[in-house]
């Protein structure tokens, strides 16, 4: 279902999008403000996905609106009484324009459009995260490759030549450096805490003078001194 906000300065012109938006199951409406403002404020603070706006506003245009909010994803359909600003509203990239009296059967054209591109974006979306979710490790047995995906990954220890990496309590024995390691994984996932020891982000449960500990875990990690500081930043970053 797509998420959607109506922004015009005339209420019934929100009433007739917002009755055509309650008739399409595959919309959700979200707000409806008659002020640019209002919904630029709305914007800043909601996940929004297609906006209906009018253009000829006091004050905030719906076109100033629309710059405004060019870095965000929200696909915009503009609806207007006014054709002459088409062609503007499609050098913005805006999905479809809307002329009032909008109908139910052009006002479906313009969703369906808009649609396809949320979709086709969220599909290469997906892709692009699972590229990106996973690495292949040299295994102690030569010439094996192995798959890791970080998701599966708790801690990861040093032994010497080979890392170990665990999982529920289970471990693989890896043909690599812990530095090869912290190159391949995300910074934002996985946290170096000691020069044996790195740990998944997710996992920490809590901290104990100059230990860690991980969720299924009883053992306490110990925290080297030279990497106490990006502990404490992701810490303090989630103490409330």
């Amino acid at each position: 279902m797509v998420t959607c906000i109506i922004v015009d300065d005339e209420q019934h012109a929100v009433d007739v999008i917002a009755y055509h938006v309650n008739q399409t199951p595959s919309l959700k409406l979200l707000h409806t403000c008659n002020n640019p403002v209002e919904a630029l404020e709305y914007l800043n603070s909601n996940e929004v996905q297609l906006l209906f706006v009018d253009i000829q506003m006091p004050g905030i245009t719906g076109i100033d609106l629309i710059k405004t909010i060019g870095h965000k994803n929200t696909k915009v359909i503009l609806c207007t009484a006014y054709s002459e600003y088409a062609l503007e509203g499609y050098d913005l990239n805006v999905v479809d324009y809307l002329l009032k009296p909008v109908s139910f059967p052009r006002f479906i054209k313009a969703v369906q459009k808009a649609i396809g591109l949320i979709e086709n974006e969220a599909a290469k979306s997906a892709v692009k995260k699972e590229e990106n979710n996973f690495f292949f490790v040299k295994t102690e047995q030569k010439g094996k490759l192995l798959k890791i995906s970080f998701d599966e990954i708790d801690y990861i220890e040093s032994r010497r030549n080979y890392v170990a990496i665990y999982k529920n309590q289970k471990h693989t024995m890896v043909l690599s450096t812990m530095k090869d390691m912290m190159a391949k994984l995300p910074p934002d996932k996985s946290l170096r805490i000691h020069k044996s020891f790195i740990v998944a982000v997710e996992k920490i449960k809590g901290t104990q003078g100059n230990n860690v500990n991980l969720a299924d875990y009883k053992i306490p990690f110990p925290v080297g001194d030279n990497f106490k500081e990006p502990l404490k930043h992701i810490v303090n970053k989630k103490c409330y």
